[in-house]
């Protein structure tokens, strides 16, 4: 089966549309009043009353259906009401015009001499008919809106995945384990064994926690920093004091919820383009805050700094390193938060990168 298929059930299925259900469903009613018509030997003039209120209530839904999508944004109680509100409205005119035509072609001349009781039937037929019709209107919707949310599930599941894929490419990069056992390597012959038997700890539990994490659930920020540092714990043991590390984490943001492994692939960029080219070495600083300026709306403010030459899209290979790495951690920010969130790169003053990753605001507690 073809991948995009499964990707949008939606696109594969086809989705509803409006007008040839509408015109559908009227011209039936019509074909069923006419039916009736004829089978109880009326006068076939009583045709025109019966196209005279389908067309009315072709024309009302048609409104009606403009007014139902102004409310769609609302909240259900709010909507319910509103919705309520104009289906009495198109009601009592779609009444209206059924009366009207009546009078207008003769066939209620003793509709004045009706008691309450005939009018309340006329006003609740009206009312049950544009309340099915209004009932099938908000049923597709609804259909339509669960039927998104689980495309957009299976957009982000899929996305995870490859993601998952391209983090373990990183992880596993055959740069990285060749520095990385080189490293150990240098540090036996010259007889520092206990730090090498660090660097092997390390190694193995970064691996390890690699391999375990799923994609697919989101960690607090202090899981996502403990990773970190085993990674970098692995580079700070082969780059020794060209390394500086720097941590500055607020403590209401070490409990929000945060991609697992979202900030590994832009750590490694900074410490190959920053440190590694330089004989000084280099900082590398992550930044985390909890902006509040909204009581009911809060974020969490990352960055992730050094102190290197600066980033310049421009000299980036199509296929090189880095530019999978940011492309691939904005695909994912994209997948998981679509709008409400935020990915920026830019050159700090007077030399650096500042990488600005701003999410919504949420905890294990749902905050």
């Amino acid at each position: 089966m073809n991948a995009s298929v499964i990707a949008n059930p939606i696109a594969a299925q086809g989705k509803p549309s409006f007008w040839p259900l509408q015109i559908a469903g009227w011209a039936t009613y019509f074909i069923l009043n006419a039916t009736a018509v004829i089978g109880e030997g009326s006068e076939l003039r009583y045709l025109v009353v019966s196209l005279t209120v389908t067309l009315s209530g072709f024309a009302i839904t048609s409104l009606l259906r403009l007014g139902y999508r102004q409310l769609w944004a609302l909240p259900l109680p709010r909507m319910a009401g509103f919705a309520a509100a104009l289906l009495l409205t198109a009601t009592l005119v779609q009444a209206g015009v059924y009366l009207g035509a009546k009078f207008a072609f003769h066939f209620c001349d003793d509709c004045m001499s009706h008691n309450l009781l005939s009018y309340l039937w006329y006003f609740l037929s009206m009312f049950y008919l544009l309340l099915s019709w209004s009932g099938l209107y908000f049923g597709i919707k609804f259909a339509q809106q669960s039927q998104l949310q689980k495309e957009a599930a299976l957009r982000a599941q899929n996305a995870a995945h490859a993601a998952q894929l391209k983090m373990l490419r990183y992880q596993l990069n055959p740069h990285f384990l060749f520095n990385t056992l080189n490293a150990i390597s240098t540090l036996v012959l010259d007889d520092k064994r206990d730090t090498a038997y660090r660097m092997v700890g390390s190694l193995s539990a970064f691996l390890r926690h690699s391999l375990d994490s799923d994609p697919e659930q989101r960690v607090s920020l202090a899981e996502e920093v403990d990773a970190l540092r085993l990674y970098l714990g692995i580079e700070q043991l082969r780059f020794g004091d060209r390394l500086k590390v720097e941590m500055d984490i607020e403590p209401a943001a070490r409990m929000a919820l945060v991609p697992s492994l979202i900030l590994q692939p832009l750590i490694e960029n900074a410490i190959k383009y920053a440190v590694s080219k330089r004989e000084e070495g280099g900082c590398v600083a992550l930044v985390a805050r909890r902006d509040a300026n909204l009581a009911h709306d809060a974020w969490l403010d990352l960055h992730l700094r050094d102190d290197g030459p600066g980033f310049d899209e421009a000299d980036i290979a199509p296929n090189g390193h880095a530019r999978v790495g940011i492309a691939n951690t904005r695909e994912r920010l994209r997948v998981l938060y679509g709008e409400r969130q935020h990915f920026h790169i830019g050159n700090r003053e007077p030399h650096g990168v500042d990488v600005h990753i701003r999410l919504p605001f949420e905890t294990a507690r749902g905050t």
